[in-house]
C-alpha cells in the first residue's frame, strides 16, 4: 500500500543516521556502581561467581570508587561485610561500623561522588535473615526501629542517599520519621519498593555472606509471579515518603518497571542483579556472545522499559565506553 514511498530502513543504512533517530539513549549519569567493602586489611578478594567484581578494603574501595567516579558514574551503594554477626545486627548500625567508615572515607576522598547506602540487616546477622528473628520467623514490627537507626547512622556519616531493601512493612515510614527528626529531611530515600524473592541472587549472596542460616525470603520478599502487588507495593511507599522506587531483579521484570512508571511517573531504579550480570560474563568467557554488544542491549532495554537509574555492576566500564 504505501511501498515503496515509506521504507522504514532508509533511515538504518548507516551509523550517524541511526543514532540521531535513536529513541532511548544510555548515558553514565543513568547508572550506580554497586561495592562490597569488608573490615580488614591486605588486598581486594576476588568474588568468584561475579568476575572483575571484588570484596574491597576501605582503601582499595576508595580507589574503585575513584576510578569509577572518573568514568562519569555519578554514584556508587556500598554494601558492608562486618567483622562480627550476630542475632539483631548490631554492626547494621553501629557509628563504627563498616558502611558508616566506608561512607566517611569515600565523602572525603572521592568529592563529588554520590554515596548510596543500602539499609538491611541480612549481611550483620548471624541467621541471615534481613530482620529480627524470634520463633523462627521474621518480626517486623521489631525490624524497623533498628533499620531507622542504620539509615540514621549512614545519613549522619555522610551518605547522599539511603536505600532501604529488607522489604519490612512500614520501613519507608519509618526510616523517613528517624531521618528527619535527626535533621535529615533532605536526605532522599530510594526504596527497594518492588523486591522479588529471585533466584537471580545467588552471587551477591556468596559476595555479602548473606545467605539466609534456614528458610528463605519469600515471607518478606515478593512472589515474582505477581505485578498487581508491585504496583500496591509502590504506591505504598510513594505516600510513605520515597523519594525513588525500585523494581529488583531487573532483566525478569521489564514489564513490572514499565507498569511502575507508567502508573506513578515517579523516579524508578532497576538493579541489574548479580545473575544476571554472572550470566553474561560465564556466557562471555565461553565464546559464545559479544559481551560488550550484549551488555549495552540489556542495559539500554532497561532503560527503554522506563527506568531513569540503573543499578549495575557493568557501569565503570560500560561508562568508559559511552564516553
Amino acid at each position: 500500500m504505501s511501498f515503496p514511498k515509506n521504507r522504514m530502513r532508509r533511515l538504518r543504512q548507516n551509523d550517524a543516521l541511526r543514532r540521531m533517530v535513536r529513541e532511548t539513549r544510555l548515558s553514565p549519569d543513568d547508572l550506580v556502581m554497586p561495592l562490597f567493602v569488608k573490615e580488614g586489611g591486605g588486598a581486594p578478594e576476588p568474588i568468584a561467581s561475579m568476575p572483575g567484581c571484588d570484596r574491597h578494603t576501605l582503601a582499595s574501595l576508595v580507589e574503585e570508587a575513584r576510578a569509577v567516579h572518573a568514568t562519569g558514574v555519578p554514584a556508587v551503594i556500598v554494601f558492608g561485610l562486618p567483622a562480627r554477626k550476630d542475632a539483631t545486627g548490631t554492626e547494621a548500625y553501629s557509628p563504627e561500623g563498616i558502611v558508616p567508615r566506608a561512607i566517611r572515607a569515600l565523602k572525603r576522598e572521592v568529592p563529588g561522588l554520590l554515596v548510596w547506602a543500602d539499609v538491611c540487616l541480612c549481611e550483620y546477622t548471624d541467621h541471615g535473615h534481613c530482620g529480627v528473628v524470634s520463633g523462627g520467623e521474621v518480626q517486623n514490627d521489631e525490624t524497623l526501629p533498628l533499620l531507622a537507626r542504620a539509615a540514621t547512622v549512614y545519613a549522619e556519616a555522610g551518605a547522599d542517599v539511603i536505600a532501604p531493601s529488607d522489604m519490612m512493612d512500614g520501613r519507608i515510614a519509618a526510616v523517613r520519621t528517624a531521618l528527619d527528626a535527626a535533621g535529615r529531611a533532605n536526605t532522599p530515600i530510594v526504596s527497594y519498593a518492588a523486591k522479588y524473592a529471585s533466584a537471580f541472587y545467588g552471587p551477591f549472596r556468596e559476595a555479602a555472606d548473606s545467605a539466609p542460616a534456614f528458610g528463605d525470603r519469600r515471607g518478606y520478599q515478593m512472589d515474582p509471579a505477581n505485578v498487581e502487588e508491585a504496583l500496591r507495593e509502590v504506591a505504598l511507599d510513594i505516600e510513605e515518603g520515597a523519594d525513588v522506587v525500585m523494581v529488583k531483579p531487573a532483566l525478569a521484570y521489564l514489564d513490572v518497571i514499565r507498569r511502575v512508571k507508567d502508573r506513578f511517573g515517579v523516579p524508578v531504579a532497576a538493579y541489574n542483579v548479580s545473575g544476571e550480570y554472572a550470566m553474561i560474563r560465564a556466557a562471555a568467557a565461553n565464546g559464545w556472545i559479544d559481551e560488550e554488544r550484549i551488555v549495552l542491549e540489556v542495559l539500554t532495554s532497561i532503560r527503554r522499559a522506563g527506568a531513569d537509574i540503573i543499578l549495575t555492576y557493568f557501569a565503570k566500564e560500560v561508562a568508559a565506553r559511552l564516553g
